[in-house]
């Protein structure tokens, strides 16, 4: 995929990988609209980079198609599609409220696969795109006390795969990020710190790099780092063997 040139739309651009990635594809020579629900940082990022600030709450039911509206009226287009917004939650999940679930669900999944249901079709209809998830280790394992947001995250994953599988010889790509734990505000804002020592997070900015390689390079998945697919091929090699580790050494963030 051509960046330089290109509209490249980033949600969840306020902090972390969303704004690391913003910059990264900003330097290579897209033009960039950022989006998130905190216009004072997408507004710095916005002066950063000479893009476009977009200000969009994604749990709301007309979330994504105003977002994609005003993407369309400030740029004509968008030819590369950052679906990095999300949100965590953490603990019990029998503590865990509906309404918290439904907006996970609504921010993580429904927003996503509804905003890219928006802006595919200028993509196919030119016969250029790319389409980037970013999903998360805990979509390909299951965490204990993320239920919902695994859940959201897997869905995410197959919901690409069909896609990519969907739009072979199109010219539109699709790309899957797969990051472990990444130094962000994202432990934070979910309601409990990230209390292992292993693994170590990871600097956002290491996260965003590995991003725009595989828009670069049009590559359909990529982990971040990249040793996060040893136990995900254990997973799935040897399920009874990686389910007894998990269940001894815990599976919670």
């Amino acid at each position: 995929m051509r960046i330089s040139g290109s509209v490249a739309l980033v949600t969840g651009a306020s902090s972390g990988i969303g704004y690391q990635s913003a910059l990264r594809l900003a330097a290579a020579g897209a033009r960039v609209l950022v989006h998130g629900r905190a216009g004072g940082p997408l507004a710095e990022l916005a002066q950063r980079t000479g893009g476009t600030a977009i200000v969009a709450d994604l749990a709301e039911p007309d979330g994504a198609s105003r977002l994609a509206q005003a993407a369309l009226d400030a740029a004509d287009r968008v030819d590369i599609l950052v679906n990095n917004a999300g949100q965590g939650w953490a603990g019990q999940f029998s503590t865990m409220d509906t309404a918290g679930a439904d907006r996970l669900i609504a921010v993580n999944l429904r927003a996503p696969v509804a905003l890219t249901r928006l802006l595919l079709p200028q993509m196919a209809q030119r016969g250029d795109g790319y389409l980037m998830f970013v999903t998360s280790i805990a979509g390909r394992m299951g965490v204990a006390g993320e239920a919902v947001y695994s859940a959201t995250k897997a869905g995410l994953d197959v919901f690409a795969e069909s896609l990519r599988l969907e739009l072979t010889g199109t010219g539109v790509r699709v790309g899957v990020l797969v990051p472990g734990v990444v130094q962000t505000p994202f432990f934070d804002r979910r309601g409990a710190p990230y209390q292992r020592d292993r693994p170590r997070p990871i600097p956002a900015e290491v996260v965003a790099a590995a991003l725009v390689r595989a828009v670069a390079t049009g590559q359909a998945e990529r982990f971040a780092p990249r040793w996060m697919r040893l136990p995900v091929a254990i997973r799935v090699a040897v399920p009874g063997l990686y389910r007894r580790l998990a269940a001894r050494y815990g599976g919670g963030g």
